[in-house]
């Protein structure tokens, strides 16, 4: 089976912070910078997060007003705070390419066209993209109306209604040998509150059984790692698309090297066909 990416990646907020001290946590940064190369595509939550710290910081307050709008300013603050750590850790003889993306990107046959070409071509070129969902200009009131109207119109709609679906879109846009979803625990867990239940492999013959045997998973699977988050059925429906074309799918821990996560050398959960 032939594919056009070796890699798309994807970060949770929440994993790039160190919520104990309030601040980035640099460390992550730099494993994950360290292991970029083009070929890959990464897709980066964080903006909205490190936006509102970075305000807090320097004005000693949060923001207050309606909740879009606060978004909005915390992700346009944060944005360049996240795109330029990237900078300053991936290799110095990369480019680092920002791309930001909208649900309408995915839902439309030309755009669609347009970001895969985009993406493509960043190989050739000698960089790195960085994806994030545009939340600077995109009101969850406005999304929901377009996305209504769309299914109105009875198309298949893509929602982006968080960096996981994100990633796995993309990874099906461009057609990548592995995806690698990073997050505050090791992988897919059958009783979140039994740290000795991961789930280590989610596989079948054929990918017609390993999404049946997804779908097994998540009658298992219950809440989320943080409060906001989707939680592990959400990430499980996600990726069933990429599953389909042949795509591999690894869940772990931020807390790992990318490379020993690739390598099937740390707790993880593998989700692929035999």
């Amino acid at each position: 089976m032939n594919f056009d990416v070796e890699l798309v990646g994807k970060i949770g907020s929440m994993a790039l912070v160190d919520s104990v001290h309030g601040e980035l946590d640099y460390n992550k940064f730099v494993r994950i910078s360290r292991f970029l190369k083009p070929g890959m595509i990464w897709v980066s939550s964080g903006a909205t997060v490190i936006g509102r710290l970075d305000y807090i910081h320097r004005n000693g307050k949060e923001l207050t007003g309606p909740a879009d709008d606060v978004k909005a300013d915390y992700a346009a603050q944060g944005q360049t705070i996240l795109m330029q750590t990237y900078r300053n850790f991936i290799d110095s003889r990369y480019s680092v390419r920002q791309v930001l993306l909208e649900h309408n990107h995915f839902n439309n046959e030309t755009n669609r066209e347009h970001i895969k070409n985009l993406l493509l071509r960043c190989a050739e070129q000698n960089a790195i993209p960085i994806i994030n969902y545009n939340d600077c200009v995109s009101s969850e009131e406005n999304r929901k109306l377009e996305i209504l109207k769309l299914q109105k119109a009875g198309k298949h709609v893509v929602e982006l209604v968080d960096n996981d679906e994100t990633a796995a879109q993309v990874a099906c846009l461009v057609k990548a040998r592995l995806l690698v979803i990073l997050t505050n625990l090791d992988g897919i867990y059958s009783d979140l509150g039994n740290p000795d239940s991961l789930i280590r492999e989610i596989s079948g013959k054929d990918a017609a059984e390993v999404i049946e045997n997804i779908d097994a998973v998540k009658q298992m699977c219950s809440g989320a790692s943080r409060e906001g988050a989707n939680g592990a059925k959400a990430k499980l429906e996600y990726i069933k698309p990429c599953i389909e074309i042949g795509t591999k799918v690894i869940i772990a821990s931020s807390r790992y090297d990318l490379k020993d996560i690739v390598e099937n050398k740390v707790p993880c959960t593998v989700i692929a066909a035999k």
